[in-house]
């Protein structure tokens, strides 16, 4: 019975939360959900302007998160969808860093520790190319902005995508200025894609041992929850509801059940439900038995 109220102790579950209410206005649908943590754009994702908070805004948010009793460590932002680290257009690469330190900035602002970034794709320039853009940009953003960890998010294998191994991961966060200030995001249909099959005692155990050999399992700050529209190993990104598509109830409630995971933080980027994802945490909490 203790170890059950331990585990509902520790575990943080939330959803990518809309911000069209206005950053203040997070907490509290986080909380209405059901949910203990978030992640949130921190400004319209599809374009190339960002504009900082103001300082009633940044202070209004922070009082909310306190109300709630939301913990700061346990939020995240998620970078604009243009941004493309590992571009081989200079002008794409160079719009990319200034954002991604823009967005880094807005982070700082408000408290959030975490900016959560896809490493790139180097489009048909080459790994080693793209590997090197990626660290570049990742050492710019690092000396201009000083309080904001980088989450680099693995990714499904197409269109020239790096970070799509734990390997290649790792690769990036050995060779940065500032390795300390690096960590990492495990997308479940993401390395579904790429062939982490999590359905399975053994396959999470081989995600984790390949995970502690690579950066360390300390690094792993944040999980993305989403189930797959494709099939193990085929690499087409596309998210689905949880117990929906091919991981399915019955490889999360595996994939769930190891304490390594219940330790970190559980973000749904499932399709988004009018509801504001309040029936799909549920459904997860389900899973483990927590409701």
């Amino acid at each position: 019975m203790l170890s059950f109220f331990l585990v509902i102790l520790m575990i943080k579950i939330g959803a990518h939360m809309p911000i069209s209410y206005g950053f203040e206005k997070v907490p509290q649908m986080t909380v209405d959900s059901g949910g203990n943590t978030f992640q949130i754009f921190p400004h319209s994702p599809r374009t190339w302007r960002a504009s900082l908070p103001s300082k009633k805004v940044a202070e209004e948010f922070q009082v909310q998160m306190k109300k709630y009793e939301i913990p700061f460590e346990a939020v995240f932002c998620h970078c604009g969808y243009l941004i493309n680290l590992a571009s081989p257009k200079d002008d794409i690469w160079h719009k990319s860093v200034e954002l991604l330190i823009t967005e880094g900035k807005i982070c700082h602002l408000l408290g959030i520790p975490y900016l959560n970034v896809h490493p790139g794709s180097h489009t048909g320039a080459g790994e080693e190319e793209g590997m090197n853009r990626i660290v570049k940009a990742l050492n710019e953003f690092l000396k201009t902005v000083p309080t904001v960890t980088v989450l680099l998010e693995n990714v499904s294998p197409k269109g020239g995508n790096i970070g799509y191994t734990m390997e290649q991961l790792a690769q990036i966060i050995n060779v940065v200025d500032q390795p300390s200030r690096i960590a990492v995001t495990y997308d479940t249909c993401h390395g579904f894609d790429a062939g982490y099959d999590i359905t399975s005692k053994e396959g999470v155990e081989r995600l984790l041992d390949e995970m502690e050999k690579s950066f360390g399992l300390w690094r792993v700050k944040m999980i993305h929850l989403n189930d797959s529209k494709a099939p193990l190993g085929k690499p087409l990104d596309r998210h689905e509801n949880i117990g929906k598509g091919y991981i399915g109830d019955k490889g999360f409630r595996n994939f769930l059940s190891f304490e390594q995971i219940q330790n970190i933080p559980w973000v749904l980027e499932t399709p988004n439900e009018e509801d504001l994802y309040t029936k799909e945490i549920a459904h997860v909490k389900s899973l483990i038995g927590l409701i």
